[in-house]
């Protein structure tokens, strides 16, 4: 099957499936993998086409069981992510509020309900990510992550002094640098 004819009506700013509300029951396994570094990579061989991802992130949810999986209405295939589905690869400030933008094109306002969390990557490193869609997440790039530490704000919490945004009159963690006592 061709996926030419579809891709030609995607728009890179497009509609999400309603992934949340399609319950078919499980296919299988696929061999696509999310690398942490945002690559697609299916049976060894990576997605190079832009809108190719765009339109597979448009079927992706994270289940309860905390598992991956591709979704039609018909279908439901478990796939594997390293780390989180998606990059923060830009963050723009208009007045108090931020907007992140995802690899996939998402774009997220930070607010109560896309609020930074504090987690570790695979590799033990304590990152923020940011809630994106249907259980699914993005982690900060390296470059928008130092891009929000610059503009970043501290607050003493716990004994340590947190950086951190306040956007959509939340604030938004970033880190925690320990205090020294002595």
């Amino acid at each position: 099957m061709s996926l030419e004819p579809l891709l030609a009506h995607i728009d890179p700013e497009g509609d999400i499936a309603p992934v949340d509300r399609w319950d078919p029951p499980l296919s299988g396994e696929m061999d696509l993998v999310i690398a942490a570094d945002g690559r697609w990579i299916h049976e060894g061989v990576v997605f190079t086409r832009p809108r190719l991802i765009r339109l597979l992130s448009t079927i992706l949810r994270r289940d309860a069981d905390g598992d991956y999986y591709l979704v039609s209405p018909q279908e439901k295939w478990r796939i594997h992510v390293e780390d989180r589905p998606f990059l923060v690869v830009d963050a723009e400030q208009q007045n108090t509020n931020w907007t992140l933008t995802t690899n996939v094109g998402d774009r997220v306002m930070l607010d109560a309900s896309h609020s930074f969390s504090l987690s570790k990557t695979p590799s033990g490193v304590v990152v923020p990510e940011v809630p994106v869609r249907f259980g699914l997440s993005a982690r900060l790039n390296r470059n928008v992550y130092y891009h929000l530490v610059e503009r970043a704000e501290s607050r003493e919490q716990d004994g340590d002094v947190e950086l951190g945004l306040l956007s959509g009159e939340h604030w938004h963690p970033l880190g925690r640098l320990g205090v020294d006592a002595s």
